[in-house]
């Protein structure tokens, strides 16, 4: 169970579960980013090499990642696609799209967060069996997410579903800003937000100026 390959196909496991490469992994938890490359899995010699317990502590820690998660990537069977909770059978369905763009107008959300209302377009997209109600795809319209999300690339999204640090959410304010960001931190008054564009500023919110926040669990890059 705990093979070389097995260690360092969970690493990219974990970091495809957070859209991330290995390097952009390696960065995110403060380490090198060449540290989790494929070429220094094995030295000049073709020994290998094995990722440090602390790494791998970092690693967890900066995606908000438990132990038994880190496990599971370990089970013997496909190491990354079949693990992910983005990653859904060949059965597909029909949900809710808008524009990014429109998603800050009034009518098409209910309170949760949730689709309502008309304007609608819908899209096609592999539904897991028993897949949530009300999961619905946002298209990015613009460049103020770049590199991460271009203009067309299209965003599949949970409200109610469970939001921990380090994931990739959808943020409305009461003001009626829609925002995709990354979550650093939620405390019971407020939640800070790091942009996906370095061009653009981190952002913190009261949680009284929220009026839904709801998780990004695919894009279609």
């Amino acid at each position: 169970m705990f093979s070389h390959d097995r260690i360092w196909s969970a690493i990219d496991a974990l970091a495809e579960r957070h859209q991330l490469s290995p390097s952009g992994l390696a960065r995110r938890a403060g380490l090198d980013p060449t540290s989790f490359n494929k070429s220094k899995r094995h030295s000049a010699d073709g020994r290998e090499r094995w990722p440090s317990t602390e790494s791998i502590a970092k690693v967890l820690d900066a995606t908000g990642s438990t132990i038994t998660q880190f496990m599971e990537f370990l089970r013997p069977g496909p190491a990354s696609g079949a693990l992910q909770e983005s990653a859904f059978p060949s059965q597909t369905g029909s949900i809710p799209l808008l524009g990014f763009a429109q998603a800050g107008a009034g009518g098409f959300f209910d309170d949760g967060g949730f689709p309502a209302g008309q304007g609608w377009d819908v899209v096609e997209f592999p539904a897991a069996p028993g897949a949530k109600a009300g999961v619905y795809a946002l298209e990015i319209q613009g460049d103020s997410m770049l590199p991460l999300y271009r203009d067309g690339d299209v965003l599949i999204v949970e409200p109610g579903a469970q939001i921990r640090r380090g994931d990739r959410v959808v943020v409305k304010t009461t003001e009626g800003e829609v925002m995709a960001k990354i979550l650093v931190r939620q405390t019971p008054r407020s939640i800070e937000l790091l942009s996906l564009n370095p061009e653009h500023p981190n952002r913190t919110f009261e949680l009284s100026d929220v009026e839904w926040i709801a998780r990004i669990i695919w894009a279609s890059q």
